[in-house]
């Protein structure tokens, strides 16, 4: 099985060709190199703002609301209906009941 790109600058590209493979290939790999510079360059940049003081992560929301859950949690209520009531999601309250299991 081979791709076929019929008009690509001009020229059609067929992977079942050597020299097809050989261009989707160096796509690829550019493809590659310029998300690994992003990854690279948005590390550095998150670790420069933690020397500066100026990066503190994502704020933890759900975790945050967990005496609500418990509460809501002990009168009975199901994790869909907690989740609804508190606007986060269901996995998020699953996850605070078990933290509290496991603590």
């Amino acid at each position: 099985m081979a791709l076929r790109i019929l008009d690509f600058g001009g020229d059609a590209v067929d992977t079942g060709s050597p020299s097809g493979r050989l261009i989707v290939t160096m796509f690829g790999a550019v493809a590659q190199f310029e998300r690994e510079l992003l990854l690279q360059r948005q590390r550095e940049g998150i670790e420069k703002a933690k020397r500066e003081g100026k990066y503190r992560g994502r704020a933890p929301t759900a975790r945050r609301r967990g005496r609500e859950v418990h509460q809501l949690h002990a009168s009975g209520l199901g994790a869909s209906e907690i989740a609804g009531r508190l606007r986060i999601s269901r996995s998020s309250v699953y996850r605070i009941l078990a933290d509290a299991k496991t603590a």
